[in-house]
């Protein structure tokens, strides 16, 4: 595609990353202070909210849930009836993808007075999430990127245009949103490119491991401490043996206490024959994903199901994990993943109404044709009419 060298060439007269973080901190702090003195003051929860959004997504701190949990109990405390409270409690819940629990509070905030707007928007990045009435969520993304040609909006229209399968188009939106970047924020700029290595390094039928490294690397470029992007890249240099260059990847990200970091260590460690080293990592993974999982089960579902049927050795709780997740958010990919899980133990029951269920909720989209559930019921169909 012609528009991968747009962003190779893009250059941008944006913040230091690492000052970017500080200052993220700061400010994180900062309207916390402000929350503490008066929940109530319109702006207070919300700037709370953003920050930690942005700590939890650029910085990796998984403890992010947990305050912003902090937040909503004392704001209840101080304004337990208001629609703005409501459509907080809805925010949060769609942040630990509670996504039931979220429409239930966004409905409350809507009969007690919250902007249409507010309510809407939320709404939208909730059925996006969900895989739900996506041609209506299509359009109304397309509308909004067109009418705001903001950075984040573009995003949104980029992640859903994967997620449908449309891979051209996503990457054309993405670079988009490259050039016509023009703020000083590091942030937008790095998820762009984050985002671009998911596309090519996970999500196209065919991956360009190159050219998603070279994403992941120009996303810690402009954000150092981006610790996703650093596990990202790690996986490749693991997947190509660069253990050396894994490690280095991985080691300033430690401390956000992502536990997938701790994973892939051990596995360096391993292959470079550090057995102990590499258990000693793996556990303090395990622990992780069992205090994630036990604190917030729906945003970690996915991962828990990624690690328990790799390194955490447990097939059966990574399936019930991956049901728990598709049960939540019924997207193709979390069909995929139940489907990987169930074809490597051998589970026909679980392969079957996996299928099943993914081909009425799917087919018909570019996406599943592409998938290899959409090949598997393809083959299933020919054999049956052979």
């Amino acid at each position: 595609m012609s528009s991968r060298s747009d962003a190779e060439r893009s250059h941008f007269q944006i913040t230091d990353g690492k000052i970017a973080v500080t200052n993220l901190e700061s400010t994180r702090i900062r309207s916390w202070s402000r929350f503490f003195a008066d929940p109530v003051r319109a702006g207070t929860a919300e700037a709370v909210i953003e920050h930690e959004q942005l700590t939890a997504q650029f910085v990796g701190d998984v403890f992010a849930l947990d305050r912003i949990e902090l937040l909503v109990a004392e704001l209840i405390k101080a304004d337990p009836v208001s629609g703005r409270t409501a459509l907080i409690q809805a925010q949060a819940a769609s942040i630990a993808h509670r996504f039931a629990e979220a429409r239930n509070y966004l409905e409350k905030a809507e009969s007690s007075g919250a902007l249409k707007p507010d309510v809407d928007r939320l709404r939208l990045n909730i059925d996006q999430a969900c895989g739900t009435n996506l041609d209506a969520v299509l359009e109304a993304r397309r509308r909004v990127a067109s009418e705001t040609r903001g950075l984040p909006d573009q995003i949104a229209l980029g992640s859903l245009l994967a997620d449908m399968g449309d891979f051209a188009a996503a990457d054309e939106t993405y670079n988009e949103s490259l050039r016509g970047y023009q703020d000083v924020s590091p942030f937008p700029i790095a998820w762009v490119y984050f985002q671009l290595g998911i596309l090519w390094g996970e999500l196209v039928p065919d991956r360009d491991h190159a050219y998603a490294a070279q994403c992941y690397h120009r996303a810690i470029d402009v954000l150092p401490g981006y610790a996703k992007a650093r596990v990202h890249l790690a996986e490749i240099c693991i997947s190509q043996a660069r253990l050396n260059e894994a490690e280095v990847l991985l080691a300033p990200a430690v401390l956000s206490g992502d536990p997938e970091v701790r994973w892939r260590l051990a596995e360096v460690a391993r292959a470079l024959g550090n057995l102990d080293e590499g258990e000693a990592h793996l556990q303090a993974a395990r622990s992780g994903y069992d205090h994630l999982l036990e604190r917030h089960l729906l945003a970690f579902a996915d991962h828990g199901a990624e690690f328990y049927s790799a390194e955490g050795n447990d097939f059966c709780g990574a399936l019930d994990l991956a049901r728990v997740n598709i049960a939540n958010r019924p997207t193709l990919r979390a069909f995929e993943q139940a489907y990987a899980i169930a074809l490597s133990v051998g589970d026909d029951t679980a392969l079957s109404e996996l299928l099943a269920g993914a081909t009425k909720r799917w087919d018909g989209t570019a996406a599943f044709r592409q998938s290899p559930l959409g090949r598997h019921q393809a083959s299933r169909f020919d054999g049956a009419t052979a």
